[in-house]
């Protein structure tokens, strides 16, 4: 059953009737749960809002961390044995836990003669200081020598399954007018709106394909604009014993300090919904977790960093392993929405695939893959040449955002004169980057940018290519 019906039964929202109803309904006519319960009069909007959107409640024992108490002792041990005098304020900062926690671990530590009292200003014990002994840091230097890392508390793998399901990609509620502003910078057709507003609401995979320079990897990263909610991710995440670190500042922008919760688990990290780009350095070790054979724990893999977000794979068909290697490693994923990882110690476990999993791509679809993949990709989206009118519309877009006076008759010049005599097709990326020669020459000859004859044809001369006939 899903994490979500399981919330509604154990918080008296629903019963297990209506939950079996919206079930069946589910099944008969797809969609999401939450949408099937509004559709059935069970739920309003709101409700599936509040339910998607609450935020993890500080743990208030050692028992809701889904840790042990031994492991949040040792990871204690590995901070403290680098802070010299510390008071148990300091802790909690460096571990991510209430005070109720930490506290019961320092009882522990005093009790195995690991830490000592320095010296206290009351007597409450908040306001001890506290130093580790020679004993504490003869158990520091073995407990490094198995694990080095010393960060906040890992969350348990089966939280972080709970939140990932909360949080999925496919409540990301989207209309036309709420896509359209991503993609403001671009000219776009409205067929692409079209199409592109179901995908990403599917939250199925999408494909983009076409000529090169026409605009793919643009509409690729405005997709990834388009989310504008916040999700949790962890700092790690403990499996068995080993720690896997998730929390990623390349790939996840943390929310301002003005929209975070006061109470909240501290162990988790309130984001933008994350946005993973790779390309041609992409290799299939990167679809799995990194073990650092030196710290001894692991770093996510980067389809788990984009959990709740957007994965774009640009350049598909460039990387250095073939493209069917790579689908062959997601056939799993990409159907059934779970990925399989395996640790070095040979343990399997599950991890949720939700993403928006977007490929962009200059080779024929037809070339790279056969019919049982592109079955398995679910839209697939042509991205052409633009036209005359969408060509002069990129232009003037172009000269404006650089402050470069348009020139209609130097424009037809370009079309007409310069286009035929190097023998190129018009391209969507082509004003960007013949206004950008204008504005280097003009730099270099410390003389104002303009669109003249003579500088179109010193940009043509710079960036095509004549060929020898």
């Amino acid at each position: 059953m899903l994490v979500l019906g399981e919330k509604l039964l154990k918080e008296n929202i629903i019963n297990q009737t209506q939950l079996d109803e919206a079930l069946e309904r589910q099944r008969r006519h797809g969609g999401r749960l939450g949408r099937n319960l509004v559709a059935l009069g069970y739920l309003t909007e709101s409700d599936i809002k509040r339910l998607y959107q609450k935020n993890p409640p500080p743990p208030g024992c050692v028992e809701d961390t889904g840790l042990e108490l031994s492991y949040i002792a040792d990871l204690v041990m590995k901070h403290i044995v680098f802070m010299g005098e510390f008071r148990m304020a300091d802790v909690v900062d460096k571990v991510k836990l209430p005070m109720v926690i930490v506290n019961r671990v320092m009882e522990e530590l005093k009790k195995e003669k690991l830490v000592e009292i320095k010296g206290a200003t009351s007597y409450v014990s908040a306001t001890y200081t506290f130093k580790i002994t020679e004993l504490g840091q003869r158990r520091s230097s073995d407990l490094m020598d198995l694990c080095r890392y010393a960060g906040p508390a890992p969350v348990s793998l089966e939280d972080y399954q709970d939140m990932v399901e909360l949080q999925t990609i496919k409540c990301v509620t989207l209309t036309d007018e709420t896509l359209r502003p991503a993609f403001s910078h671009l000219v776009c057709r409205d067929e692409l709106f079209q199409r592109l507003g179901p995908a990403i609401t599917s939250g199925k995979t999408v494909f983009l394909y076409g000529p090169p320079g026409n605009g793919k990897t643009a509409i690729a990263e405005a997709i990834g604009k388009v989310p504008n909610d916040l999700v949790y991710v962890p700092y790690a995440i403990d499996i068995g014993g080993q720690v896997i670190t998730v929390f990623d500042p390349v790939n996840h922008v943390p929310a301002t300090p003005a929209l975070l919760p006061e109470k909240v688990d501290q162990r988790w990290v309130l984001v933008h919904r994350p946005v993973v780009m790779v390309g041609g350095e992409l290799t299939m070790r990167m679809l799995d977790l990194d073990f650092n054979r030196i710290s001894k724990y692991y770093e996510a893999s980067l389809q788990l960093k984009a959990n709740n977000g957007i994965f774009i794979l640009d350049d598909f068909g460039r990387q250095q392993v073939d493209p069917r290697d790579i689908l062959n490693r997601w056939i799993v994923p990409l159907d059934r929405h779970i990925d399989y990882m395996t640790l070095h110690t040979g343990m399997k476990f599950v991890i949720p695939f939700d993403m928006l999993v977007v490929f962009a791509t200059n080779i024929d679809p037809k070339e790279l893959l056969d019919e049982a993949f592109l079955r398995r990709i679910r839209y697939k989206v042509a991205i052409d040449r633009p036209s005359k009118e969408e060509y002069l519309e990129i232009f003037k877009m172009v000269c404006e955002s650089n402050a470069v006076t348009f020139d209609q008759e130097v424009f037809d010049y370009l079309v007409e004169q310069c286009y035929p005599e190097y023998g190129a097709i018009p391209n969507a990326c082509h004003p960007r980057d013949l206004i950008e020669q204008i504005i280097v020459e003009s730099r270099y000859f410390d003389t104002p940018a303009r669109l003249t004859r003579e500088t179109i044809e010193m940009a043509c001369a710079n960036y095509f290519v004549k060929m020898a006939v």
